[in-house]
């Protein structure tokens, strides 16, 4: 009698905690380092939160990581850059739905006197090319982020395997990995966000832009609740919702820094 008592009351402790999940006023967001630190969640969350009385608590990593931590149910809901990753993970069946919401793009940066010429580029394949060709210093991100995913699918296309002294895998965030390029006077693909946001450029600039491939678009994604039914589904809802609404793509169109936007909404 006892041990089926302490089994009821384990049960409905469960029950509680489940409902306290479900029944909180804000959500767990993972989500790319260049959207929190190019200052845009600082802009919209606030307008969504007065909106809803729901708050986002952002977990700003890579994308590799983003979706590392929505596999195990540990956030509430994702906005990552990695199209080919977010397809294969809403197939795999952690994520019921995935929307383009926003986009920007990649830029080759690179010192000043550009001693591989990747000014003079036909594409961002001939820029590569060009770089390898002359060993010319080129620090990347090494973490599986969706720059580096990016980055990686730009080398393969240029029919390079980098490799050498000349290529540095740092394993580290967009602001680190600029940082050593401008100690470095390496090249180095960055989002335009963080490289707009980013104040030690040193001699660094933008040498290279444009090319088609450089199109970097930005997702937001519903978690299985079938797959984690303890995640805050309801709410997360609402944001994805509101993201892409009339009035959260005015508010992400709206978002400038130093007189430039950063991300355009994808109802442009």
């Amino acid at each position: 009698m006892i041990r089926s008592v302490c089994w009821i009351l384990i049960g409905l402790a469960a029950l509680t905690l489940a409902g306290t999940a479900q029944a909180r006023d804000y959500i767990t967001l993972a989500s790319t380092t260049s959207t929190e630190q190019s200052g845009l969640f600082q802009h919209i969350i606030p307008k969504f939160s007065e909106a809803t009385g729901i708050d986002v608590r952002v977990i700003a990593v890579g994308t590799g990581q983003a979706f590392a931590l929505a596999r195990r149910g540990d956030v509430d809901s994702l906005l990552v850059h990695d199209p080919v990753g977010e397809r294969a993970f809403v197939e795999a069946g952690y994520a019921v739905e995935r929307r383009d919401v926003m986009y920007n793009d990649f830029v080759l940066i690179g010192p000043a006197d550009d001693p591989a010429d990747v000014g003079h580029a036909d594409d961002i394949a001939d820029a590569l090319q060009r770089i390898a060709g002359a060993r010319a210093p080129f620090t990347s991100r090494g973490d599986d982020s969706g720059t580096h995913r990016a980055e990686q699918r730009l080398w393969q296309a240029a029919g390079i395997a980098p490799s050498g002294r000349w290529y540095r895998a740092l394993g580290g965030g967009m602001g680190p990995t600029l940082n050593t390029a401008a100690a470095m006077d390496a090249y180095v693909l960055s989002d335009r966000a963080t490289w707009v946001a980013f104040d030690n450029r040193q001699r660094l600039e933008i040498l290279f832009q444009g090319d088609e491939a450089l199109h970097n678009p930005y997702g937001t994604l519903l978690l299985s609740a079938e797959r984690h039914p303890h995640l805050n589904h309801e709410r997360a809802r609402q944001w994805h919702e509101w993201l892409l609404s009339e009035t959260g793509q005015s508010a992400i169109a709206r978002y400038t820094l130093r007189g430039e936007r950063l991300f355009f909404p994808n109802a442009d």
